[in-house]
């Protein structure tokens, strides 16, 4: 596995080296606006059950997937007039929003059972260069029950090496997990407290 380094600038040819790492169904350590998360291209089935195993967390629990724009997650998400405003104002941002996924989409990790999913537009830059080509999930780097940690040194240790790539850009501001809001009520209902103040 690689640790890779990026420092004040977007480093494309790293960027498109994660990418191929994605497209061959390998699994990447990447900053977000939060805490650092594990990627993996989610239309391929291999490479989220080998994220499910890593993490070692219940096939049954949903993970979020970190889009770049709010027009390419509404290809996957059914969105009405209210809750588009809402994501303009909003994203990118701290914030996981919980919406309804197209019936024609035949994800088998994603909450296959009330048909939603958490949709992430992280404000990093790179996390959005990430996710252009097709979408990653956005799902915490650590194993499931344990601690969150800082920097991709110490994920990398805890995760037992198990990750093809890790991009470094240091200790990240944010201590803090995105604000979850679900949006599939008449009304968002916060599901968890987080960095996000939702406007």
């Amino acid at each position: 596995m690689e640790i890779l380094n990026i420092d004040n600038d977007l480093d494309l040819d790293i960027i498109d080296h994660a990418i191929h790492i994605l497209s061959e169904g390998g699994i990447i350590i990447y900053p977000t606006d939060t805490v650092y998360g594990l990627g993996v291209n989610i239309f391929n089935n291999d490479a989220v059950k080998k994220l499910y195993k890593l993490k070692k967390r219940d096939e049954n629990k949903a993970v979020s997937v970190c889009f770049s724009s709010i027009k390419s997650a509404l290809m996957l998400v059914e969105g009405n007039k209210a809750n588009i405003n809402i994501l303009n104002k909003n994203l990118p941002g701290p914030f996981t929003f919980v919406m309804y996924k197209k019936r024609d989409l035949g994800f088998k990790f994603f909450d296959r059972n009330s048909h939603k999913i958490g949709i992430r537009i992280p404000k990093n830059e790179i996390a959005i260069e990430l996710s252009k080509i097709f979408p990653i999930t956005a799902t915490s780097a650590n194993e499931s029950s344990m601690e969150t940690l800082s920097t991709p040194k110490e994920i990398v240790k805890q995760l037992d090496h198990d990750v093809d790539l890790a991009i470094d850009v240091g200790p990240l501001k944010s201590d803090k997990f995105s604000t979850v809001v679900d949006l599939t009520k008449s009304e968002p209902i916060i599901l968890r407290e987080g960095s996000g103040n939702l406007i």
